[in-house]
């Protein structure tokens, strides 16, 4: 069985994973906990980790089982093929988020274009090529995992 990236309507990741838990099907819908301003309060919520994306471990054949979900829209392609996330990458996701501590950042005077191997947080050992760097975020291009990361730099949550 392989892991493949279900492609979700705005909003829906939440409820998409819980109607999959529903049908029987494997899924994961990695969240994080952040800390939401409104005008009278703070509160810390949960949200996705990747914005309109959830995960399903199925056989190939049962790839349509998915659109039962009401917010499953369609399947990431990578190269005409459905896109599939290996069981280290899930996993190195699931490790990072299980840190209470989350993870640091330290920006170093890289050039553009230079190759780095990522040290900590999701993508851990992952190498990617760095494509610009400023002062608040920095543009890293993840080819095994054929996405751009966009790491912010500041300091508040």
């Amino acid at each position: 069985m392989n892991w493949y990236v279900v492609y979700t309507k705005p909003k829906w990741e939440k409820k998409v994973a819980e109607q999959l838990v529903k049908l029987g099907i494997e899924c994961y819908c990695p969240l994080m906990v952040k800390i939401r301003q409104w005008s009278d309060r703070k509160k810390k919520v949960e949200v996705p980790l990747f914005n309109s994306y959830v995960f399903v471990r199925l056989d190939e054949a049962d790839r349509n089982l998915v659109f039962q979900s009401v917010g499953a829209v369609r399947y990431l392609f990578w190269l005409g093929k459905p896109a599939i996330v290996r069981d280290e990458e899930i996993n190195t996701i699931k490790k990072w988020l299980a840190k209470p501590d989350g993870f640091d950042i330290s920006v170093l005077p890289y050039q553009i274009g230079d190759k780095i191997k990522l040290e900590s947080g999701p993508f851990l050992d992952q190498e990617a090529t760095i494509k610009e760097v400023n002062k608040t975020y920095c543009v890293l291009v993840l080819e095994s995992l054929g996405c751009v990361l966009k790491m912010d730099l500041s300091t508040k949550n």
